[in-house]
């Protein structure tokens, strides 16, 4: 289990490349003519609001007054309380004032700032010009939206220490925060066992990352590996098996739940697997594999501050066999580009799978191991399933295995990440390899509230480090406003 939140920890991250998530299903309305929009170089009369003092509300808690910010305006944006209360009162606000650059804004204030239009329209402004700042109710911000933090406290992690607060709504409860932290695929064998076995310390694979890692509620990641080598090698030099020690280090780095679901799992045979399968469950919960198709069908689901989260994974690449009623492997979807045309009552199943965890979780993640190697662009074919799982209840949908990041889209309000990339691996042959991005997902209650894209680097010793700033982290971000869509394209 994760230690308990770093509140200086959550602050540090608020400020570095990311995208703040809020009422998801209130983004999807279109701007309306009635919102404020005014240039920063005309800016309207002020309207008195209640932004520039913190209010009781009688109908919940309050509530903190954002500015909200385009998901590519994300990266280091922050600002002073004298710069949200101008704003607030419809004055002027210019790029340099959030720590940005770029030509003259436009200013859209939404109910919560006294303007006449709603919070969700203006937000959805924001998603459709990223050259537009909005003043909402942090409730109304949308997964292509950022929340830019204020004196240097992140109104999302950071509500109670927020400075400027408006009356809430009951429907919102901003006082049980859960962070979720996700990362792609981790392999401990090959050149990175050797590095733990040279070093005599399994925690070497996540000395830079561990801070992060331990901070959140809940940590996540794809174990891309097999935990034993009793059995011969299916894939050659290609099969990867790492010592059952070696996962010590994932325990001690603050993971909660293995994905299983994955082509290197079985890379060494039945008794491998089903050996792998026992060693992954000693300390955390796993999903995506199992000794049988149900069990294989079983989603991990962890308790965090009452909040239930629920973890759904299955392998879309092959080689690791598939999971029967009377034989052990992976939960399986055949799809393209690897293991033929999409097949519907494998699907179905996955679908099905989703619809009944919705009973058991407050926030449901999908977890695909899918797609292309070595491209940023997802193949059609995961757009449609990644849509149908959307459709089905999941919350978010995080995707793996083409080992480069690949693009963001938003589908019925839901985030959908079709590749984070490697995370602990020895793959050097290209820079994106050795490149990726951890997706942190923030919830008041069940509510999404908070998605942020955390980019490192995979350096000596096959160790990846945070990039917090910086034109490498810039590069990596860009190669994932490219190949994303809709209100996430650069």
């Amino acid at each position: 289990m994760a230690g308990p939140v770093d509140p200086g920890a959550l602050t540090r991250r608020a400020v570095i490349g990311g995208l703040a998530v809020g009422a998801l299903a209130a983004c999807t309305t279109p701007p309306s003519p009635s919102a404020e929009a005014t240039s920063s170089a005309a800016p309207p009369s002020p309207t008195p609001s209640t932004s520039t003092t913190t209010a009781t509300a009688a109908a919940g808690p309050p509530l903190p007054l954002v500015l909200a910010v385009h998901a590519t305006r994300a990266a280091g944006a922050t600002t002073s309380r004298a710069a949200l209360d101008a704003a607030a009162a419809g004055g002027n606000l210019a790029w340099a004032d959030l720590g940005g650059s770029g030509s003259a804004l436009t200013l859209v204030r939404g109910a919560s700032a006294g303007g006449p239009g709603s919070d969700a329209n203006a937000v959805a402004a924001v998603q459709g010009n990223r050259d537009t700042v909005a003043v909402v109710r942090a409730d109304a911000l949308g997964p292509a939206v950022a929340a830019v933090a204020v004196e240097g406290v992140d109104p999302v992690t950071r509500p109670d220490a927020y400075p400027v607060l408006v009356p809430g709504d009951s429907a919102v409860d901003p006082t049980r925060i859960v962070s979720t932290l996700w990362v792609g695929d981790v392999m401990l064998g090959r050149r990175v066992g050797q590095q733990i076995a040279a070093a005599r310390d399994p925690n070497l694979p996540f000395s830079g990352t561990a801070d992060r890692l331990r901070a959140a509620d809940l940590t996540v990641g794809n174990l891309e590996c097999a935990l034993s080598r009793n059995g011969r090698p299916t894939q050659g030099g290609d099969s990867f098996g790492a010592d059952a020690s070696s996962l010590a280090g994932m325990r001690d780095a603050g993971f909660d739940v293995l994905v299983l679901a994955n082509n290197h799992l079985g890379d060494y045979g039945d008794r491998a697997l089903r050996e792998t399968l026992a060693t992954a469950r000693n300390g955390f919960a796993t999903t995506g594999a199992g000794e049988t198709l149900a069990a294989a069908l079983e989603p991990a689901v962890v308790e965090r501050k009452g909040v239930r989260l629920g973890v759904l994974a299955f392998n879309a690449i092959g080689e690791t066999p598939a999971a029967t009623s009377s034989s052990a492997g992976a939960l399986s979807v055949r799809m393209p580009p690897r293991t033929g045309p999409l097949n519907e009552e494998d699907l179905a199943r996955v679908t099905d799978a989703v619809r009944g965890l919705r009973s058991r979780a407050d926030v449901v993640v999908v977890y695909p191991h899918w797609g292309t190697q070595y491209v940023h662009e997802p193949v059609p074919e995961q757009r449609d399933v990644a849509r149908r799982l959307v459709e089905a209840g999941a919350t978010a949908v995080i995707g793996s295995h083409p080992h480069w990041v690949q693009g963001l889209e938003l589908h019925q309000g839901r985030l959908i990440a079709h590749s984070l990339g490697n995370f602990v691996f020895d793959m050097t042959f290209s820079t994106q390899v050795q490149q990726g991005m951890a997706l942190e997902l923030v919830f008041w209650g069940d509510r999404p509230m908070a998605a942020r894209l955390l980019p490192y680097r995979i350096g000596d010793r096959y160790v990846p480090r945070w990039l917090d700033r910086g034109a490498e982290a810039d590069d990596i971000l860009g190669d994932v406003w490219g190949a994303s869509t809709g209100p996430f394209a650069a």
